[in-house]
């Protein structure tokens, strides 16, 4: 952690952000399912925010940056609040029934959704009929995915739905934080929705996970609260923004084509996670769809 904030402090290079950010979000998934294997889920996500908070609050103080508490901060903390204890709600919930390869490929769907959710609330026009195809080539591959028992059991469906409305809710969140038009520091708006989601954490805990018994939580789980609370909710986050200013958006967008790739193999290689045609195919489907939503209409546009 301090290795990274090294690099934050000094300008650290484009490479190693990018490099961060690909790190951080191909290993997200497998880090949430292996919190949550002995470690009740919510407790698990509880705690992952709880340290993102407190450790984001020194970092907010060692660099002077103001975390602001008016009716505008306080707005755009709520908006975030929707994906930080939406998203991550549901997607702990479902940690235990589906595989990690899986829950990175629907996440992957993230920007599909974003631009219809855009085209609804926003009136952006953007969404042409290329992006029309690329979301259709995507639920194809999301299609193929659930056709296939051994990748979709009878007790991966709840799982399944959880991370599709775990999606729907990130995405509404950068979609309504985009709309309210107020303009932040990127890790004050972070640190501000860590601290508003932590007592609805707090009450979901009582609601969903007591009684719990730390003592049979195992090493491997805390280690991986750390990692996400440290890497998944900051380190991450700075190095994302980062590239986001010195980057061209469309290289970036890379970063959501990479992930779900990599995820796979980690979940296969690290957690024993069944890798069958039908994922290959499926994830496969959802990277070209994610392709030609980024770049199919530049393309056209300079061919034509």
């Amino acid at each position: 952690f301090s290795f990274g904030l090294f690099f934050w402090r000094n300008k650290m290079s484009i490479p190693a952000a990018y490099a961060a950010v690909v790190i951080v979000w191909s290993t997200t998934p497998l880090g949430v399912v292996w919190s949550s294997e002995t470690v009740p889920p919510v407790m698990a996500a509880l705690l992952r925010m709880s340290i993102a908070a407190v450790v984001g609050l020194l970092i907010l103080k060692w660099r002077r940056i103001h975390l602001p508490w008016n009716k505008q901060a306080m707005h755009v903390y709520g908006c975030s609040v929707l994906g930080i204890f939406g998203a991550m709600l549901c997607t702990y919930l479902a940690a235990r029934s589906i595989s990690s390869g899986l829950m990175s490929v629907l996440y992957g769907l993230s920007p599909l959704v974003s631009g219809l959710l855009s085209q609804r609330l926003l009136g952006d026009s953007s969404f042409t009929k290329m992006r029309w195809l690329a979301t259709l080539v995507a639920v194809g591959g999301l299609v193929v995915i659930c056709a296939d028992d051994v990748v979709i059991g009878d007790d991966s469906w709840s799982g399944l739905m959880l991370v599709l409305i775990a999606v729907v809710l990130f995405s509404a969140s950068g979609v309504l934080v985009k709309r309210s038009g107020v303009s932040l520091h990127p890790f004050a708006a972070t640190v501000g929705a860590l601290l508003l989601s932590l007592p609805l954490f707090g009450v979901s805990l009582l609601l969903v996970d007591m009684p719990f018994m730390a003592v049979e939580w195992s090493t491997k789980s805390v280690m991986a609260i750390v990692y996400l609370a440290l890497f998944g909710s900051l380190i991450g986050f700075m190095s994302y923004f980062y590239v986001l200013q010195k980057l061209a958006p469309s290289t970036v967008a890379l970063v959501t084509l990479i992930t779900p790739v990599f995820a796979i193999l980690l979940g296969a290689l690290l957690n024993g996670e069944t890798v069958g045609l039908s994922l290959i195919i499926g994830a496969g489907c959802v990277v070209m769809g994610l392709a030609i939503y980024h770049w199919a209409d530049s393309f056209l546009a300079k061919w034509s």
